[in-house]
């Protein structure tokens, strides 16, 4: 198939985008597949008038398309250079001929994390353009962006999560959370924006902090106890894993540097607990409206209550991803994920 991995852009994720995109990119194209790799932000200029005018021609280029792209760096990527880097981004969020690449692939893997990759702007558009993506549609991908948003539906359909509050820049804050407590932006991702509060001095710092990244944040219980994820493909969930931090909790730095958390799959649960987390898994999926693949994030308290954090539509598929590591589990290898996830794609934009 000829393949778009999309991947980049403008959101803090922008560095884990690059790194997923570039795991896929070349597993695919290990895999016989004729495949690009674009920064959605940045794209491609042509290098000569006869070039543009057949995108497809593209697919043929002999070219590494992943050779510039480095590792994830602790920090969190400037945004600023990188929306320099184009006089026209303000106007136009599609980098030069994004569009028209995509239009001739079979399929774009949607690599992209974080704000216009997660909140299901890019989906609408792909869906009036007739372009074949990979991930959730753009109704789950915005309910799960949104935080606010999947707490109302997670209480709604009996699903357990942290109890916890909306609060908009500037608004007067009525309902008490009690300390410690979370402080995380209402749309960001990789745990950007997010931080524990102990004190009411922490408290009003992780607010500020929050409020740099959106106008809206969620502040909720914190869930002392062990931590989990699952992934769901196709609506059936994959095996557990627990997640442990070396220090500190799963916050950026923790979440792509090698050796910073201990990762364990299949997660050292009871057989009854571990199926209790992946049903719960597969009513988020429901619930949420996605489809193709997604990825649950919980918490179990000390008495072995588990709390739904929230979903991810695009999880990561770096070095140190989980979703990888859970398909590893059932024995299916990183490429054969990557195929089983285009497959399904391209089966439901058929039916």
């Amino acid at each position: 198939m000829k393949i778009v991995v999309l991947a980049g852009g403008i959101s803090t994720e922008r560095d884990v985008s690059l790194s997923s995109g570039a795991m896929i990119y070349r597993a695919l194209r290990e895999r016989g597949h004729q495949v690009v790799l674009l920064d959605v932000y940045l794209g491609y200029e042509w290098e000569n008038p006869e070039e543009g005018r057949s995108a497809a021609g593209i697919f043929d280029k002999k070219k590494d398309w992943a050779g510039e792209l480095g590792a994830i760096s602790g920090q969190n990527p400037d945004i600023r250079q990188v929306k320099a880097l184009r006089p026209d981004g303000e106007k136009n969020f599609f980098g030069p001929n994004v569009i028209a690449i995509c239009q001739a692939a079979d399929v774009v893997f949607m690599a992209l994390h974080g704000e216009n990759g997660e909140n299901g702007k890019i989906q609408a558009c792909f869906d009036l353009m007739g372009i074949t993506y990979t991930g959730a549609g753009y109704v789950g991908s915005a309910l799960a962006m949104n935080k606010g948003l999947s707490k109302e539906l997670f209480a709604y359909y009996g699903i357990p999560t942290p109890f916890g509050i909306r609060l908009k820049k500037g608004q007067k804050q009525e309902d008490v959370v009690p300390f410690p407590c979370i402080v995380k932006a209402c749309c960001g991702g990789s745990s950007v924006g997010v931080c524990i509060a102990m004190t009411e001095k922490e408290y009003g710092k992780a607010l500020e902090e929050a409020f740099c990244y959106d106008d809206e944040v969620i502040v909720e219980q914190y869930i002392e106890g062990r931590e989990f994820s699952v992934g769901v493909m196709e609506g059936r969930a994959l095996p557990v894993i627990e997640i442990a931090p070396v220090e500190g909790f799963y916050d950026y730095r923790n979440k792509y540097q090698p050796g910073a958390t201990i990762e364990t799959c299949p997660a050292e649960l009871p057989p009854e607990k571990t199926r209790e987390i992946q049903r719960y898994a597969e009513r988020v999926f429901q619930a949420l409206r996605m489809n193709n693949y997604a990825r649950m994030d919980f918490r179990m308290d000390s008495q072995g209550k588990v709390f739904c954090l929230e979903a991810n539509t695009l999880p990561g598929m770096t070095p140190t991803s989980l979703l990888p590591q859970e398909a590893a589990a059932e024995g299916i290898s990183f490429g054969e994920l990557c195929e089983k996830i285009l497959e399904a794609s391209v089966r439901e934009a058929g039916d």
